[in-house]
């Protein structure tokens, strides 16, 4: 099975593939989604759609597209469009979101869990500049250490930074962090258990309704702490929306919260 498939089945339960619940995927889409008519909104590594889904199903007027490689999930995004009666204002692309190519920009993009495609969150950024109209924001999920971390815990998750070396290296980057969310270990604990089918050591309560479900693979660059390699480093996730800072005038502070 490879790593897309099992991917879909892992988050079968958990359609967003990121350790965020329901309530703060609908506060930062609705802080990040312009509310202009016919805006454009860009969802690269898109997976199921249900990003693009909500916000379009939340705004009338929005028009959406996303890029991904998994086939299977670009048709369950079909389907679920169809179901919503949005499926003519949702675009999808099967191909590689570092070589997408548009006609036209967007007045948002969103990235989130999928900096691995272009080789970070430096790299995301800068490919999601080149796809934003004037003024367009993006979002954008990665992680960060929230302590020093172990060899083999770099190896696992990735040349991550702390929150504050993530921030600056943002700002330096010209753009102006202007709301965030970080993972709350309630977030983090349903995003492992939606990949491992138990819940880490610790956990308030465990899972007797439901059905224990294993799947081989690791999730792809994983915020979650506490198990295998990562059990004396934590790692947490930073969801923000962000804007090109301006480059006449000083810069816009920081607008990050948790």
């Amino acid at each position: 099975m490879d790593r897309q498939q099992i991917s879909l089945l892992a988050h079968a339960d958990h359609p967003i593939a990121a350790p965020l619940d329901d309530d703060s995927v609908r506060r930062l889409l609705a802080r990040a989604v312009p509310d202009d008519d016919g805006a454009r909104v860009l969802d690269l590594g898109c997976g199921g759609g249900e990003w693009l889904l909500r916000a379009l199903t939340r705004h009338p007027r929005l028009v959406a597209e996303g890029v991904d490689l998994s086939g299977s999930a670009l048709d369950r995004a079909r389907a679920a469009a169809a179901r919503l009666g949005v499926a003519d204002r949702l675009t999808l692309h099967r191909q590689d979101a570092a070589r997408f190519s548009p006609a036209h920009r967007f007045d948002l993009v969103l990235c989130v869990g999928s900096t691995h495609a272009f080789g970070g969150l430096a790299a995301t950024l800068a490919a999601a500049r080149e796809h934003l109209a004037p003024g367009g924001r993006v979002l954008v999920g990665d992680g960060f250490w929230e302590r020093d971390p172990s060899a083999e815990a770099v190896e696992l998750l990735g040349a991550l930074d702390d929150l504050p070396t993530t921030l600056e290296r943002v700002a330096a980057d010209g753009w102006t962090p202007v709301d965030g969310h970080i993972s709350t270990r309630a977030e983090l604990d349903a995003y492992e258990w939606s990949w491992t089918g138990h819940w880490p050591p610790g956990h308030w309560t465990t899972p007797a309704t439901r059905t224990a479900r294993r799947h081989s693979g690791r999730p792809p660059t994983t915020a979650t702490g506490g198990c295998g390699a990562t059990a004396t480093v934590s790692a947490s996730s930073a969801w923000s929306c962000a804007r090109p800072t301006p480059s006449v005038g000083p810069p816009r502070g920081s607008g990050w919260d948790g």
